[in-house]
C-alpha cells in the first residue's frame, strides 16, 4: 500500500509533535513523506534545531494523510494567510487529516474544525470553541475522517490511531511493538489531573508569554 503522506513545518515548530507522527508514518511499508512549507529554505524549530521542508506549497503533491504539528510558531500562523488558504485547499482533496498540540489551532483557523470534535494541548484546549470546534479531553480524538491529538508526545498515538484506520490493526500494532512503545515515564504527572499543584504552576509559568500572545491573536480573529 503506498501512502503520500504531508506534514507541516514551520519557523518554532515542537520538535516532538513532528519527529513523532513522522517515525510512525515512515514505518508503514510503501509511505512516502514530504514535509511542507511555504519553500525549502532552511527554517528552525523551538529549540533551534535546524531542518528544511522537502516540498513547497506550491509543488505540494496530492496527498493520502496531511498532520499539522504544533508549537510556539502556530502563533505567527494563526493569521497567516498562505498557510490557512494551503491547509483549505489540501484538506478539501485529502481524505485523512490530522492534528498534535497546537496544530489543531491552525486547523481551527482555516476553518476546519468548526462542528468537529477534537483536542489539543491542556494550555490551549479553551481555544478550540472559538473555531467552532467541541473539546474534547481526550489523548487522541477521532471525528470521521479527522485525527486531534493533545499535547506533544501524543503524536505518536495519534500517528497510530491514524495507521490503525488507514492501513490496518495488524500494522498499527507491529509498529508499536517495533517501537517499543510502552512508556513508563519517572512521575505519572503527565496531565492535569495527576499534576501535583507546584507543577501545574511552574508549567502554566512557562507558556504564559506565548499563550497570552496567542490569546490576543485568537481574539483579533473574525469569525471564519
Amino acid at each position: 500500500m503506498t501512502l503520500s503522506i504531508g506534514l507541516l513545518v514551520f519557523p518554532g515548530i515542537q520538535l516532538l509533535d513532528l519527529a513523532g507522527p513522522y517515525e510512525v508514518f515512515a514505518a508503514v511499508p510503501g509511505a512516502r513523506l514530504h514535509l511542507l512549507w511555504k519553500d525549502r529554505a532552511p527554517v528552525a524549530s523551538a529549540v533551534g534545531l535546524p531542518f528544511a521542508a522537502t516540498v513547497g506549497f506550491a509543488e505540494a503533491p496530492a496527498l493520502d494523510i496531511l498532520c499539522v504539528p504544533g508549537g510556539i510558531g502556530v502563533n505567527r500562523l494563526l493569521d497567516d494567510a498562505e498557510t490557512l488558504a494551503f491547509l483549505r485547499d489540501t484538506a478539501a482533496r485529502t481524505p485523512w487529516l490530522s492534528s498534535v498540540c497546537t496544530g489543531a489551532l491552525l486547523l481551527g483557523a482555516a476553518g476546519l474544525l468548526r462542528g468537529r470534535r477534537a483536542t489539543t494541548h491542556w494550555n490551549s484546549h479553551d481555544f478550540l470553541a472559538a473555531f467552532g470546534a467541541e473539546p474534547v479531553d481526550q489523548r487522541v480524538v477521532r471525528d470521521g475522517n479527522l485525527f486531534t491529538a493533545a499535547g506533544v508526545t501524543s503524536g505518536i498515538d495519534l500517528a497510530l490511531a491514524v495507521v490503525d484506520a488507514v492501513v490496518g490493526r495488524a500494522a498499527a500494532e507491529e509498529i508499536t511493538l517495533a517501537f517499543e512503545y510502552a512508556p513508563q515515564p519517572p512521575h505519572a504527572c503527565g496531565t492535569l489531573k495527576e499534576a501535583p499543584p507546584s507543577a501545574v504552576t511552574a508549567a502554566r509559568a512557562r507558556y504564559a508569554a506565548s499563550r497570552q500572545e496567542r490569546e490576543t491573536i485568537i481574539a483579533a480573529l473574525a469569525p471564519a
